[in-house]
């Protein structure tokens, strides 16, 4: 019987040219493509795994015949493999390794450069433009080997000295816990601890806020939200998911043997004698296990200082005078995330002194601040906003914070705390300042008490700052720019349009944050629209005339300085509803 002539055209011209290279016999490499097909396993590697062809002359013939870089893979420094891009069933699937990253560009070794799909799933996969490199298929699978077997083994062992020298705590002991009876993560789980403490510490080290350990069916990942932005860390193996997740209660202190509801606890990271971090820790089940989510809570965020927080001059100016004001309320408003409790301690710290009785009600105290009085709310006891301000009434106070208005109850004690000859400073969450006037009146606060106890308002943003080492101007049509917001006058004084780029010393482009504000003070003619029911397009007009801009226009000043890029001001400000 004749052997079936094989299809090469999905190989292109590469089995064709194997053979007149003399490097593949023609029955042999017939045989090849019918085999390789059945088995579901490139030409390439049929050929270098049954040592038909040799993977140093198939890597050099593919180079050529392709166009594509041939890379030596002895030359490569292992430390520069970004281990957090590899997913492993995708380097065992395709034989496709990522070996070095260079801003938003990865570098991929492979042996056949043919498989398209595998080009796909790793850019789908890492988000990131792929680029190929070709190299000895024997050499690579050696290669993939060692990494994987690094991986999983180094992963947990060989941690820096210092992570075992680490004093970590959880939160305050709760009396009236009973124990558990679920023993506490033991010798054989010591690898588990150094692996947490270090994803602790690289959390520090990176800048994040937030720290997300997802279990999901076949995958266990970790994110850190760096600058606003959640981003992959690392993908450890999924048997691990049960022992992190039971290693993160116990640091915080929460009940090991309760998965079925969610909870919430702290942890107490001493890094020296005179530096710690607390991390506020909730676990929530999941369909696959539970997730935990931590919040790192650096005390020095609160003594940055009112300069580093990013205000214009007058937008500081207006926040002093506020804060120097003897009664009335100072309100903070904007999405999670975006600064309020920055702000609001920014504050107390500047009015705590020996002279002054500041309390504050919080749900939950994520800093703690010497000098002045914190009280965690507590719902399930009855130890509500409301409760907590009342009782700060009878405890001769001069200042009041509260970590939200919530409610008319709460909304209305606030009120006549600030006509009654005490400071009040709170938050709400609304998409600008005079939403937040309209807030207070639809939950039930007369008018006129909103008129005659707001002192100011601040809406705020936090924006990625352009990495100083890369940004680079850009070309924008003076007609794209009016259409953005800048005005006649803006494009007349000139300006420099910066964009991110990406490098060495940042994340795609980006590196820190900084404050977008808009800061209304509530002035005579801004208390006479509140007084008439005004909605919150007629405060916001007024406001504007009276001089306070929007939180667009103080997105399109942080352009101009070049702070900031159109992107990332668009991104927060977009649907700013006061524009």
């Amino acid at each position: 019987m004749a052997t079936p002539s094989p299809n090469t055209t999905s190989f292109g011209g590469l089995a064709k040219r194997l053979v007149n290279e003399g490097l593949v016999d023609t029955t042999v490499m017939q045989k090849a493509l019918i085999e390789s097909q059945r088995e579901q396993i490139s030409l390439i590697s049929y050929l270098v795994k049954n040592k038909i062809a040799k993977s140093a002359q198939v890597a050099w013939l593919m180079a050529d015949e392709f166009g594509d870089p041939l890379f030596d893979l002895d030359a490569l420094d292992l430390e520069l493999i970004p281990k957090e891009q590899i997913d492993e069933k995708i380097v065992k699937q395709y034989n496709a390794l990522p070996i070095f990253k260079r801003g938003k560009r990865l570098f991929v070794a492979m042996g056949d450069p043919t498989r398209l799909d595998a080009i796909d799933a790793i850019r789908f996969n890492t988000g990131l433009n792929v680029e190929t490199v070709i190299v000895d298929e024997d050499r690579l699978v050696k290669l993939i080997e060692k990494v994987l077997e690094g991986s999983s083994n180094k992963m947990m062992e060989g941690l820096d000295d210092d992570l075992e020298n680490l004093d970590i705590t959880g939160g305050e002991e709760d009396p009236n816990k009973k124990d558990s009876g679920t023993s506490a993560p033991g010798e054989d789980d010591a690898p588990i601890v150094k692996y947490i403490n270090k994803i602790l510490l690289d959390a520090i080290k990176m800048g994040a806020s937030d720290l997300h350990f997802e279990p999901y069916e076949k995958a266990y990942r970790i994110r850190f939200r760096v600058d606003g932005v959640l981003r992959e860390h690392t993908r450890p193996p999924v048997q691990l998911a049960g022992k992190m997740a039971a290693r993160l209660k116990v640091m915080s202190q929460m009940d090991i043997s309760e998965r079925r509801l969610p909870q919430d606890g702290r942890i107490k990271l001493k890094l020296s004698k005179t530096r710690a971090i607390d991390f506020r820790v909730n676990s929530l089940p999941t369909l696959f296990g539970e997730k935990l989510c931590l919040r790192i809570l650096d005390p020095s965020s609160a003594m940055l200082g009112i300069d580093a927080l990013g205000y214009e001059p007058d937008q500081k100016a207006l926040f002093m005078a506020a804060l120097e004001k003897p009664q009335g309320m100072l309100l903070i408003t904007g999405p999670t995330g975006s600064g309020k409790t920055v702000s609001l301690y920014t504050g107390l710290n500047i009015l705590n002194n020996e002279e002054t009785n500041i309390s504050t009600a919080e749900d939950p105290v994520e800093i703690n601040l010497e000098g002045i009085n914190q009280v965690n709310v507590n719902a399930r006891v009855g130890l509500t906003f409301a409760a907590a301000l009342k009782a700060f009434l009878r405890q001769d106070p001069e200042i009041i914070m509260l970590g939200e208005i919530r409610d008319l109850e709460t909304a209305e004690i606030a009120v006549k705390a600030a006509q009654t000859g005490h400071m009040v400073m709170s938050t709400l969450h609304t998409n600008s300042a005079p939403e937040t006037l309209t807030r207070l009146r639809n939950m039930g606060i007369p008018s006129f008490n909103i008129a005659t106890s707001v002192n100011l308002v601040i809406a705020q943003r936090l924006g990625r700052r352009l990495c100083s080492a890369c940004k680079k101007p850009m070309d924008v049509p003076r007609k794209s720019l009016l259409e953005m917001g800048f005005t006649e006058d803006d494009l007349t004084k000139g300006f420099t349009v910066y964009q991110a780029v990406g490098c060495d010393q940042c994340r795609d482009g980006y590196k820190g944050r900084v404050g977008i504000y808009e800061v209304m003070k509530i002035t005579p003619k801004l208390a006479r629209i509140i007084m008439e029911d005004g909605n919150s397009l007629e405060i916001a007009d007024m406001s504007r005339q009276e001089g306070f801009p929007d939180l667009r226009r103080s997105g399109l000043v942080k352009v101009m300085a070049g702070v900031t890029s159109l992107q990332e001001m668009d991104r927060i400000t977009g649907v700013d509803a006061s524009h």
